[in-house]
């Protein structure tokens, strides 16, 4: 009987094919949009993830000041020594790497070109705890770093502008005045999720970087502690340990707020992933009314159905047919009507998903949880939708129904 109704109703969706496509297209609109949206969160949601792992595994940041917030005052925090460095290296044994980190933006010129541009003065465990790569030449080893040698490591974005097609390497680079010759170029890593370029940075040894382009005050100042713990260790326990050793070093009484903030990447790839749901929850659920849209639609374009069809249906109760058996034949009409909605939604999506990926740079990240659900929400809204008009049709009076003109 199931099957008799649904070809019928494929008959009746053939013979009005061009108002079966326009009633069903609010449901293709909300099936699409949904899906779409959802793919592109889960993309941006992969993609933030993917680039917050790329500023190191395991890492902890450590910076002078607390972090602000409402009815915080931006009072004085000294910065950070080099005997800091030390100290978290000799008392945490769950640490693996510390690189201590000052910058700030200077010109820097070659010839000329010129371009403005943060410098930073690091350690070589700069390269391990900020996961970074060396693309061409080689990085600053520890006996440069002790002399304060002035060489440099360009970033890629830097080599471009300074540089162009031809290799930086053995060339000197001015900034402040200073010479600095170039011994190495960074693999590329692109932007950060905060959107940065991080390609966009010249590293230099800390001491050449304290004697020749920091100010006189800041000589002996580290403005950022990377910290990279050890494998299997919770970046959560080396935060309290960092923490407590901190507030020793500060001489903080117990009453006393922290005049410093300690952070690890988990927390900031955890927040940006929980915005990007909530932002693609909320997307998606205004995607959905749409659905409700094409649902009033299919009630509507049914009703007109029952009444174009009142003395085709008042003939079949005549010769017998039942009244559950009129409900049913209306109701898999709806139902199809809504189904074939959602195929073509989804296909529509699948196309629309992969470019609008592209485009942004996002990962494809198909849900095909949220594909199954779409598709039944379309089939059940011609269930809902299609209920009030297949009953009107079921309870038609034969008599009346084969009057009908």
């Amino acid at each position: 009987m199931i099957w008799n109704a649904l070809l019928l109703a494929l008959r009746e969706i053939r013979r009005n094919l061009m108002r079966a496509s326009l009633t069903v297209l609010g449901i293709v609109i909300g099936v699409a949009a949904v899906i779409t949206m959802t793919t592109l969160g889960n993309g941006a949601t992969a993609l933030i993830t993917a680039q917050v792992a790329s500023l190191g595994s395991n890492l902890v940041i450590v910076r002078p000041g607390q972090r602000a917030g409402p009815g915080q005052a931006a009072g004085y925090a000294p910065a950070f020594k080099e005997d800091d460095v030390r100290a978290i290296l000799e008392g945490i044994a769950s640490v693996r790497e510390v690189a201590p980190v000052a910058q700030r933006g200077s010109t820097v010129s070659y010839m000329t070109e010129s371009l403005y541009t943060p410098v930073i003065g690091t350690s070589p465990a700069y390269l391990e705890v900020g996961n970074w790569k060396i693309g061409d030449g080689r990085f600053f080893n520890d006996s440069e770093q002790r002399a304060g040698r002035a060489v440099c490591v360009l970033g890629e974005t830097v080599r471009k502008n300074l540089f162009a097609g031809t290799s930086p390497l053995g060339e000197k680079i001015r900034t402040r005045g200073v010479s600095c010759e170039v011994i190495g170029v960074l693999a590329s890593k692109g932007q950060s999720a905060m959107g940065q370029d991080q390609d966009d940075t010249i590293l230099m040894p800390l001491k050449a970087y304290q004697r020749r382009i920091a100010g006189r005050r800041s000589r002996q100042d580290v403005g950022t502690l990377m910290i990279s713990a050890r494998d299997g260790v919770s970046t959560e326990k080396v935060v309290k340990e960092i923490t407590a050793l901190m507030r020793e070093r500060r001489s903080l009484a117990p009453n006393e707020s922290d005049n410093f903030s300690v952070f690890d990447t988990k927390q900031i790839s955890d927040a940006l992933s929980s915005t990007t749901r909530i932002l693609t929850t909320l997307l998606g659920a205004v995607a959905a009314v749409s659905l409700l849209v094409g649902g009033i639609g299919i009630m509507n374009i049914m009703l007109v159905s029952v009444t174009e069809r009142t003395r085709e249906i008042g003939t079949r109760l005549a010769i017998g047919a039942l009244e559950h058996e009129v409900l049913l034949q209306f109701l898999v009409e709806a139902v199809a009507l809504s189904s074939f909605g959602g195929l073509v939604g989804i296909a529509l999506a699948l196309l629309a998903s992969a470019g609008l990926t592209a485009a942004m740079g996002l990962p494809f990240v198909l849900d095909m949880n949220i594909m199954l659900l779409a598709f039944v929400v379309s089939a059940c809204i011609g269930v809902v939708f299609g209920f009030v008009p297949a009953r009107r049709a079921a309870r038609l009076d034969p008599i009346e129904a084969l009057r009908h003109e």
